[in-house]
């Protein structure tokens, strides 16, 4: 369902007021977590049929040819099966009386801006605590091993999750439920899914989970550069924040990153704050070699950390402010 013709039900609100009021609650009170406490986690629940496909068709004593097709295969399944639930979520919020609600509170539990933020807050109060502290804040949101981390590769990895998953924890879903409503948001969330679970680059995971990666990558693409444009243009109304250095460092190092997308907001956040995230890396099972993204200090502290949660409000802020932009623009036509 493209944006221009989307068109509130008989009985719905208009999906994009819909968005743009799921975002300003999640923002104050996050993701209805004592919800969850009681029922299953729409991401864990697809994360758990995920986990039990995979289990059943990535088994070592088939070929990598064989397991690729059925990497596929489960995309396939799951995207289809995504597209369903959001179509239904969708019709019954345009269709019946109160079923908005549904999808309002499914929106506000699949955007992320408020547990990104209380996340990455705990690393910066941690690392102000001690060192350990710090660690065991910065292990919730980073795959490294955070007991290779001093106090400047615990800021860096902050930060890099915090530009990052800005990208596609908060402005790619809102970009494709503008484009396609919730099915969009449901399909992207899943494939998203899918990618932090298989798309690994690890012997178990290199053929099986690579359609779901290049498919994840591929989702992010226009979502990751949009924003890296809004973390630029935050820059320049935050304190010590440079926008032009932003720009020019997303645009020169980007490609240096490993990761097809993500380049592009640890660029422009990076520049922002004059500081070289990426580099050299260890993972649990492997160590990563990569170059720096960016030519500032690469000793990252929890003033920089602070910072860039300064800059990320004021981005999520202008997603906002975009999204509104494109309702008004929609209403004149």
């Amino acid at each position: 369902m493209f944006v221009f013709g989307m068109t509130e039900g008989p009985k719905g609100f208009d999906p994009l007021v819909l968005l743009l009021a799921a975002l300003a609650i999640e923002a104050y009170v996050g993701d209805l977590g004592v919800l969850f406490r009681f029922l299953t986690h729409p991401v864990a629940f697809i994360g758990g049929i995920v986990g039990r496909l995979e289990k059943k068709m990535n088994r070592e004593k088939r070929s990598q040819v064989d397991r690729a097709f059925r990497g596929l295969a489960l995309v396939l399944v799951m995207v289809a099966g995504a597209g369903a639930v959001g179509w239904g979520v969708q019709w019954l919020s345009q269709h019946h009386t109160f079923g908005w609600i549904l999808e309002f509170m499914l929106l506000v539990t699949l955007l992320a801006q408020r547990s990104l933020y209380d996340h990455v807050r705990a690393v910066a109060r941690g690392l102000d605590e001690s060192l350990e502290a710090g660690r065991a804040a910065v292990s919730h949101i980073v795959g490294r091993d955070p007991k290779q981390l001093d106090e400047h590769g615990v800021a860096r990895g902050a930060i890099e999750s915090l530009a990052e998953n800005f990208g596609d924890g908060v402005v790619a879903p809102v970009f494709w439920y503008v484009l396609f409503g919730f099915p969009g948001l449901l399909i992207y969330k899943t494939v998203n899914t899918m990618d932090s679970m298989i798309g690994h680059r690890t012997e178990r995971y290199r053929a099986f989970g690579m359609v779901a990666a290049r498919l994840d990558d591929a989702l992010n693409f226009f979502p990751a550069r949009l924003s890296a444009a809004f973390i630029a243009f935050a820059a320049a109304f935050a304190p010590k924040a440079n926008p032009w250095n932003a720009v020019r460092t997303m645009v020169r190092f980007a490609s240096r990153h490993r990761s097809f997308n993500a380049g592009w907001p640890e660029g422009a956040m990076a520049g922002a704050l004059g500081v070289a995230l990426a580099g050299p890396r260890r993972y649990t099972e492997y160590v990563v070699n990569d170059p720096w993204i960016g030519d500032g200090t690469a000793q990252a502290t929890a003033i920089h950390i602070e910072r860039a949660l300064y800059i990320y409000v004021v981005a999520c802020l202008i997603d906002a402010l975009a999204v509104a932009a494109v309702a008004v623009l929609r209403f004149a036509l």
